[in-house]
């Protein structure tokens, strides 16, 4: 098998190295692909749809497709970034996502897609559900009003801590993150040490004692959108 492939994203010729995912090539090559269940560390999910690409005409997520010699892939287009808006409107109105009091304002990634796709107010109209916090743990709580099931705490805590804290139970709307317990997060083996709270890219799972630390101004994303560090590579 040879070490590397062409693939053409955008009009633009890229080589991509073999077993690579289209996600990854991309960000190699300086082109931001948007994306929220997917993280470099973990193993990816495919859960959100964000990083729906079209691939010779065909919609698939660029996250679990690895790259193929000659694919022609589309991924900045009005049609796919009007798409991931849809998702990321629908992430909202699903939740209660108060960003003005959320710990991780300006720092939150949901947060930063929807002001990259320049969504000010969502089109669909708000379920209002009712989500429970679980805040019994030392030194963790989980918020699922803001949850967006990307699934990123399930699989940090399988592969980077080493457990399985996290896990989801029913589908659809009904469909919630749950924990290895049967009342709290604290009757669970999570540990101050782990990591998993690092990898949610909401304000759903948090360390105690940390919110706030960074004020307005000094935040991830208060001055360049999120993306700009891939898309710095190209120079």
């Amino acid at each position: 098998m040879a070490d590397t492939v062409k693939i053409i994203i955008d009009g633009q010729t890229v080589q991509a190295k073999a077993g690579q995912t289209i996600l990854e090539a991309a960000s190699d090559a300086g082109i931001y692909i948007p994306h929220l269940c997917y993280h470099k560390d973990l193993t990816p999910g495919g859960h959100c749809r964000v990083c729906t690409v079209k691939v010779n005409g065909k919609p698939i997520n660029a996250c679990t497709m690895g790259v193929g010699q000659g694919m022609v892939i589309e991924n900045d287009t009005e049609e796919l970034n009007e798409m991931r808006k849809n998702i990321i409107e629908m992430l909202f109105v699903e939740g209660n996502h108060i960003c003005p009091a959320c710990e991780k304002s300006g720092n939150c990634e949901l947060q930063a897609l929807a002001y990259r796709f320049q969504m000010m107010v969502p089109g669909y109209p708000y379920l209002f559900p009712k989500k429970e916090l679980d805040g019994q743990h030392p030194d963790f709580y989980i918020d699922r009003n803001r949850c967006i099931l990307c699934g990123r705490c399930v699989r940090s805590s399988q592969e980077v801590d080493g457990k399985n804290v996290f896990g989801f139970e029913g589908r659809g709307i009904g469909k919630r993150l749950t924990i290895d317990a049967r009342h709290d997060l604290s009757e669970t083996d999570l540990s101050a040490a782990d990591k998993a709270a690092s990898y949610c890219p909401t304000g759903s799972l948090m360390k105690k004692r940390e919110g706030w630390k960074m004020p307005v101004g000094t935040r991830k994303y208060d001055k360049q959108p999120i993306g700009t560090e891939i898309e710095g590579k190209r120079g």
